[in-house]
């Protein structure tokens, strides 16, 4: 396929064999990880209109978006009030106690969520200043549009570095950086949004207090992308036929396995419910 570079310039040059311009598909990591994992799932999510109720809050979910939503606040706080104090602050006044078996464990999760945020608040560089925190970015390729919501984007050594940070129950390894498709795809549309290198990817599991990193070739680029505009054709094939009246159930199969426990959907698939057992909201904390 050529540099990640060389897929840039050729976005909105290429022809299908009608001779018409081949539309783009716009992904996100969010919709590619659904699909490849579950193609039934991502049409209840993303196309069936009215869309299927969801199952109630999970209490991971719920401790994730408010450690996010506390570091996005850090960062608006002028940079000599980003203190370990005020970031636990904004923990608590971000907390929320959805989906926790009761108040006693909501708060002793919370009192956690402070400890995690503030030491890693602790051990930032006090000098941090980032180009972009939950900063959109968007970049074509060939076949696809990559874009999604970054964490946060750093400038070091005169290059982007991508920041995810990560609340789940086990801290995580350089494998998981280099194999993510979500930061890869996040390092290459930076560099279009923002016009500068990013080659760098980093998972902060707070925690556990670790980062696990990986410096990206043109080439581990690449690859991702490949395999994202691999799934992107897939989706829009599969959409398109359905809208043209193809078989939703032959389409968008299910892929039963032990992720239909957590699933959204759980109740609106039979085939999830008897391959994986009922899980109470708070199952998938960290013990």
């Amino acid at each position: 396929m050529g540099t990640v570079g060389g897929m840039a310039r050729r976005a909105q040059g290429e022809l299908d064999l009608g001779g018409l311009p081949r539309p783009l598909v716009r992904v996100t990591p969010a919709k590619l990880s659904t699909w490849i994992g579950c193609p039934r799932r991502y049409r209840m999510a993303y196309l069936d209109r009215p869309a299927p109720a969801r199952g109630g809050a999970w209490a991971h979910n719920t401790l994730g978006a408010v450690v996010h939503t506390a570091l996005r606040a850090l960062f608006d706080l002028a940079p000599d009030r980003r203190r370990p104090h005020a970031a636990a602050a904004l923990v608590a006044t971000h907390w929320s106690g959805e989906g926790f078996a009761d108040a006693a464990q909501a708060a002793d999760y919370c009192s956690r969520a402070q400890d995690w945020v503030a030491r890693y608040v602790d051990e930032l560089d006090p000098h941090l200043d980032p180009v972009g925190v939950e900063r959109w970015v968007s970049a074509p390729t060939r076949r696809i549009v990559a874009e999604g919501r970054v964490d946060r984007i750093d400038e070091r050594d005169g290059e982007l570095v991508v920041v995810d940070y990560k609340t789940g129950r086990q801290a995580l390894t350089v494998d998981d950086a280099r194999g993510s498709q979500a930061l890869a795809l996040y390092a290459f549309a930076a560099r279009r949004t923002l016009r500068r290198e990013c080659r760098r990817v980093e998972l902060h599991h707070l925690p556990t207090g670790t980062v696990a990193g990986w410096e990206h070739t043109d080439q581990s680029l690449t690859r991702h992308l490949q395999r994202a505009e691999e799934a992107a054709e897939e989706i829009a094939l599969a959409t398109d036929t359905l809208e043209t009246g193809g078989d939703p159930e032959i389409l968008f199969p299910p892929v039963p396995g032990r992720a239909c426990s957590w699933c959204d959907f759980r109740r609106h698939c039979p085939e999830g419910r008897a391959s994986a057992p009922d899980l109470q909201p708070w199952a998938l904390l960290a013990p």
